[in-house]
């Protein structure tokens, strides 16, 4: 299992760049350059190709091997990184991003998202049923450390390092894990997907994903799991950034200390997994505590924007604030690995050369969860005030929690 889980580790470390870059690193440079929450909100529609994975999950599924789409999105990755050394995204005004820096982000995604697809394919087709939880918890550790790496990690070095050293660096690291996909002992040894004549039509495709057990009620929770988290950890650093506190200092703990907290969320959960516990019950403990971690944060931002209080050095909010956002990614972190540990048993269920399809399917509308909240949290604080926005949060926690008990039986 070690064979396959080690390159596998350094392949999902460098998929959380794009995110960590965009969702820890951008937010900061374009809140301090003085756009709106709802304007930094919107940045996030950089994220719209990993919405249509769909498009080319059933060519890895039915053309060639896994490994070549995987190598060549990855060395595709470090050309964009290389491009993005000459056009320094940090020269954000008003109007935000320039626009060869928001091109180049886009296309950075797009590879992302085909790398995501060839990697997931590898995993569902690799891993055996014991080998989930560990497998997953992989996943989601080298995904967050590669997140953190380039979004707390380089907003603290943004001071000292230039933007083009960074790129440059970035670029290196892509064509590293370019040759590691191509050259991984474990990697060749899977099998190449089928030739086949023409591809499905979609109507018929989707028919086929949906047919798979468990899938639309999968898609369900995966919709609404993480609109309340999503919306409240897209929003706090922002609002602690106008209560007091330093981009740096938002950086290291949000980027680094808090992906810490998740990194350690995560490997408890697939520990927990692999030993102890089965994914559904483990979950349904897990939103009930992630929904009183949320209500304790509101309750703390509450209490800041009605006393009108600075987060400044050595102040008690200001400890309890960086806490709860810790708390909350560990949380996050143990919710995040036993919900993909289930939706990979889901995909496991499909056809041998839908399954990539089928992972694809399902990891895209975890995504559109994710993506939708985090884009309008800001338009959402903006119209509604914060101690409506929060409280709508709230109430789409719980509904994640209550939907967990409509769970068919091929979960349980």
């Amino acid at each position: 299992m070690r064979q396959k889980l080690l390159p596998m580790a350094g392949l999902y470390l460098v998929q959380g760049l794009p995110y960590g870059l965009q969702s820890g690193l951008l937010p900061m440079l374009l809140r301090t350059s003085g756009l709106s929450l709802t304007r930094v909100g919107l940045a996030k529609g950089l994220y719209a190709p990993w919405l249509f994975k769909l498009v080319w999950a059933p060519l890895v599924d039915a053309r060639g091997s896994p490994r070549v789409w995987l190598a060549l999105s990855t060395a595709g990755l470090g050309v964009v990184c290389g491009l993005l050394a000459a056009v320094p995204p940090t020269e954000a005004g008003q109007g935000g991003l320039p626009a060869a820096a928001a091109g180049l982000l886009l296309l950075l995604n797009l590879g992302a998202a085909v790398q995501d697809v060839a990697l997931d394919t590898l995993a569902v087709q690799l891993l055996e049923p014991q080998e989930l939880g560990p497998g997953n918890t992989v996943q989601v550790v080298a995904y967050k450390v590669g997140a953190a790496l380039a979004g707390g990690g380089l907003l603290v070095l943004v001071p000292a390092l230039s933007w083009p050293l960074l790129f440059l660096f970035l670029a290196a690291t892509y064509l590293l894990a370019a040759a590691l996909a191509w050259a991984a002992p474990a990697l060749q040894q899977l099998p190449k997907s089928q030739p086949s004549g023409p591809l499905p039509r979609t109507q018929c495709q989707l028919q086929a994903l949906l047919a798979v057990p468990g899938t639309l009620w999968m898609a369900g929770f995966l919709l609404m799991y993480k609109l309340g988290e999503q919306g409240a950890g897209s929003l706090l650093p922002l609002l602690l950034l106008d209560h007091g506190a330093s981009a740096q200092e938002l950086g290291l703990w949000n980027g680094v200390g808090a992906v810490a907290c998740s990194i350690a969320g995560s490997s408890l959960g697939g520990a927990l997994l692999t030993r102890h516990w089965q994914p559904l019950p483990l979950l349904k403990l897990l939103l009930q505590l992630r929904l009183g971690g949320l209500t304790c944060q509101t309750a703390l931002l509450f209490c800041l924007d009605a006393l009108g209080t600075s987060v400044g050095p050595g102040t008690v909010l200001k400890g309890a604030a960086l806490l709860s956002l810790c708390l909350q990614h560990f949380l996050g972190g143990l919710v995040t690995t036993a919900t993909f540990t289930l939706m990979m048993r889901c995909s496991q269920f499909a056809p041998r050369t839908l399954q990539a399809t089928h992972y694809s399917f399902l990891a895209t509308l975890e995504l559109l969860g994710k993506l939708l909240m985090a884009a309008l949290a800001g338009a959402l604080a903006d119209g509604l005030g914060l101690w409506t926005c929060f409280s709508l949060f709230l109430v789409l926690s719980a509904m994640s929690t209550f939907y967990l008990g409509l769970v068919p039986s091929s979960y349980q």
